[in-house]
């Protein structure tokens, strides 16, 4: 190595710019033996990386991912009757509420569970739905919420058996 920095002296480089062929080979080796001398371990380290992102690259392009498509699971849907329901309000003005309500279950034996207890869950819906007022309605968070709970009392009364979710075609406060 120090050879290589002997090579490349002002004197040389001067040469080298001047044409002489020998003075621009001694040039070239000296340049390269301190870009190989000094960062050695960069080299070495950005041939590591390049390894490692081809053998990522190939992996993803060969089939080794699966592009996030999870097979989705498999759901059943029940349509409940629809609901109207009088709203808690100012006494001055009455607000309906009317509901078109889809239950979202695992399997088509959960819905055969739900169905001869249709009664029951419509009974815990009508409930809970006339203690509402308008502004538990307003935005996405209440609309979130009126679903979570109807989800639990679905639940409620189906017990061991469960649904996935409650699911709104259809929503009007008039």
């Amino acid at each position: 190595m120090a050879d290589a920095k002997a090579a490349v002296s002002k004197a040389e480089v001067g040469e080298a710019e001047g044409g002489e062929p020998e003075a621009k080979a001694a040039f070239i080796k000296g340049l390269i033996g301190r870009l190989l001398g000094l960062n050695k371990y960069v080299l070495i380290g950005a041939c590591a990386a390049l390894v490692l992102v081809a053998g990522g690259g190939g992996y993803f392009v060969f089939g080794g991912h699966d592009d996030g498509a999870k097979a989705a699971p498999k759901s059943v849907f029940y349509d409940l009757p629809d609901m109207t329901v009088n709203l808690a309000a100012s006494p001055e003005r009455p607000q309906y509420l009317r509901v078109k309500i889809t239950l979202e279950a695992e399997n088509k034996d959960i819905i055969d569970a739900v169905k001869p207890m249709m009664p029951r869950v419509v009974d815990a819906f009508q409930v809970h739905l006339r203690e509402l007022r308008v502004t538990d309605l307003e935005g996405s968070a209440g609309l979130y919420r009126l679903r979570e709970e109807l989800t639990r009392r679905v639940n409620l009364a189906i017990a061991p058996n469960r649904i996935r979710a409650v699911l709104f075609k259809e929503i009007v406060v008039q």
